[in-house]
């Protein structure tokens, strides 16, 4: 997260997901600036996820409309959405199955420096009891585990930046436990070298 001046505290928001007949598939956007890749809605249906998340620099919020038109959304704000006062800018998620709660994972836009998860983002995470924390900003996606959390970019479904390919994310929660993997927007294919991540 950038620094914000001290009158504009951190915004922040909980949520639960259920679990639905054991199972819960979240897809997982981030950086669309405005332009979504024209294959991200066919991509979506395809995949038919219980939940959309967006990790921020949403532009116009137009884009939040149109993939609530899939599965219903959780947005937080990214460094380019000023104006999108009515979105947080941590949102704390609870997966809860039968048993209770199966895990907590916190949404933000900018959680790391360089390869390390930042400090601030690090005790936000632990103070919710989240063991996963998903982001965007950077649009390099990748999966990792940092100082005892795991961390999961879905990369960029907008405009391509440099070479960066152009996917997004899945969290898959069931019997097997938790698993991040991304998909190639482009092809619909999964996306290498990522390859699929058990948390």
């Amino acid at each position: 997260m950038k620094p914000r001046a001290a009158a504009l505290p951190l915004v922040q928001s909980d949520q639960t997901f259920a679990l639905v007949d054991g199972a819960l598939r979240i897809a997982v956007v981030a950086d669309t600036h405005s332009s979504p890749h024209p294959e991200i809605a066919r991509r979506l249906v395809e995949l038919a996820p219980h939940r959309i998340l967006h990790a921020g620099d949403i532009g116009d919020l137009a884009v939040l409309a149109s993939l609530s038109e899939v599965a219903p959304v959780t947005a937080v704000r990214g460094n380019i959405d000023a104006r999108a006062s009515d979105l947080p800018d941590v949102v704390n998620i609870a997966l809860r199955g039968e048993e209770g709660v199966l895990l907590r994972l916190l949404l933000t836009h900018i959680a790391v420096d360089r390869t390390r998860i930042r400090a601030d983002v690090g005790r936000l995470a632990r103070a919710s009891g989240a063991g996963l924390v998903v982001c965007g900003h950077s649009h390099v996606p990748f999966a990792a585990h940092d100082r005892g959390l795991t961390v999961f970019n879905p990369g960029s479904v907008g405009p391509r930046r440099f070479h960066l390919p152009i996917v997004f994310g899945v969290i898959e929660v069931g019997a097997a436990g938790v698993s991040l993997r991304h998909v190639d927007c482009e092809t619909g294919l999964a996306w290498t070298p990522s390859s699929a991540h058990r948390v």
